[in-house]
C-alpha cells in the first residue's frame, strides 16, 4: 500500500470556493452554505482506501463531537471512479447512508476541487477559521493501519478545542499519510 504525504499548503491560505453534488442528497451544495462561523473541517476521503477505513469510525466520532458545537464539516471525493469504482457516488451514498455520515459526501467529478485545495492524499484534512483562512492542515492523528496506534482524531481534536477556546492553533502539524488521489489519465 502506497504512502502519499498530504501537501502542506501554507497556513492562512483562503479557502477555495466550491460547488459539489452531495451523493446522499442529489442537491449541489456550495462551501457558502456549508461553512461554519467558528470552523470548518475538509476532509478528502474515500471509499476504498485502506488509510480511511482504518480511521472512519473514529473520523465519525469526531464529528458527531464537534458538530454540535458548531464546527462544520465536508468530505469530499475526488477519485477517478472509472479506474475506482467502489469510489462511485452510488457507491459513496451507500457508505453515507450505512455509516449515517453527519456530514455532506460530495463528489468532485473534475478533481477541480482537490487540485484547487492541493490535496494529495485520501485522507487528507484541512481546518478553516470562521473567516475561511487555513489554520490547520495534515493528520487525524498517528494511527496509521498495522501500527497498533489506536485512532483518536488528537491532532484534529486538539486545532478545533483551540479554536473553540479562542487561541491559537499550534503550528506543530504533521502531514496526513494515506492513499494517493487517483487522479484521472
Amino acid at each position: 500500500m502506497a504512502q502519499t504525504p498530504s501537501n502542506m499548503i501554507p497556513l492562512g491560505t483562503q479557502a477555495p470556493d466550491f460547488t459539489l453534488k452531495d451523493v446522499v442528497s442529489g442537491e449541489k451544495k456550495s462551501l457558502s452554505e456549508l461553512k461554519s462561523d467558528r470552523a470548518t473541517v475538509i476532509m478528502f476521503i474515500c471509499n476504498h482506501c485502506p488509510f480511511v477505513k482504518h480511521v472512519l469510525d473514529g473520523l465519525l466520532q469526531l464529528a458527531n463531537d464537534y458538530i454540535p458545537r458548531g464546527i462544520s464539516f465536508i468530505a469530499i471525493n475526488s477519485n477517478d471512479v472509472e479506474a475506482y469504482p467502489d469510489d462511485s457516488p452510488e457507491n459513496m451514498k451507500k457508505l453515507a447512508e450505512e455509516k449515517k455520515f453527519p456530514f455532506v459526501y460530495l463528489f468532485d467529478e473534475t478533481q477541480e476541487v482537490a487540485k484547487a485545495y492541493q490535496a494529495a492524499c485520501t485522507p487528507d484534512f484541512y481546518i478553516f477559521d470562521g473567516s475561511m483562512k487555513l489554520v490547520y492542515r495534515g493528520q487525524l492523528d498517528d494511527s496509521r493501519p498495522g501500527n497498533e496506534i489506536p485512532v483518536t482524531g488528537k491532532d484534529i481534536r486538539a486545532a478545533l478545542d483551540a479554536i473553540l477556546a479562542g487561541e491559537p492553533v499550534s503550528e506543530d502539524q504533521k502531514p496526513s499519510i494515506g492513499c494517493n488521489i487517483k487522479w484521472k489519465a
